[in-house]
């Protein structure tokens, strides 16, 4: 599939959706919308496909397998203070944005710093390790793209083994999951 891309972008007075492929997160209300959806304040929008990026917040080339069936999925994670997600890997790429608290990503030989609202691109394979605030909570909104057969299931895969059995800090929490209905 050529032409798709992933986007993020802000609506600070709320927005409506009309149906496709994209998620609407209702930052007040804690909750996601898959298609046509309004939110009277603060909103988050992807779009996922071949889209107009004008004021994206972030936007990103994607490559899907076409002969892959794809879902997309939004979820919030939680980390209390000093929580961290050891170097791991998930099975599909996913824009990140920041809600509260501070979180500092290392990943392909960067270590970037985020505050609220500002956004970063995970492609997936690309292991990647996550410190948050050591002194308040935090938590980012996401949007991934998976291969079907991850739907319902845990995507983090840790690169060490030994870190697997390692007490875990964060708490995720999907808000949807449905199949990516992408033209072909």
């Amino acid at each position: 599939m050529s032409g798709l891309r992933l986007s993020l972008f802000e609506h600070p007075d709320g927005y409506e959706t009309a149906a496709g492929a994209r998620v609407l997160y209702d930052v007040a209300a804690n909750e996601a919308h898959l298609g046509a959806a309004r939110v009277e304040g603060r909103a988050l929008r992807w779009e996922i496909g071949e889209h107009d990026v004008n004021g994206a917040k972030l936007s990103t080339p994607i490559a899907l397998d076409p002969s892959t069936e794809w879902v997309v999925r939004c979820d919030r994670v939680d980390f209390p203070p000093g929580g961290v997600a050891y170097r791991h890997v998930h099975p599909g790429p996913g824009i990140r944005c920041l809600l509260l608290g501070e979180i500092r990503i290392d990943s392909e030989g960067h270590s970037d710093c985020y505050k609220p609202f500002q956004a970063w691109f995970e492609s997936g394979p690309e292991p990647v390790f996550a410190a948050g605030s050591p002194q308040v909570p935090t938590a980012f909104v996401r949007v991934l793209l998976l291969p079907r057969e991850w739907e319902g299931k845990r995507t983090i895969r840790y690169v060490d083994p030994t870190d697997e059995e390692k007490p875990k800090t964060q708490r995720a929490t999907v808000f949807l999951e449905a199949p990516l209905e992408l033209s072909r």
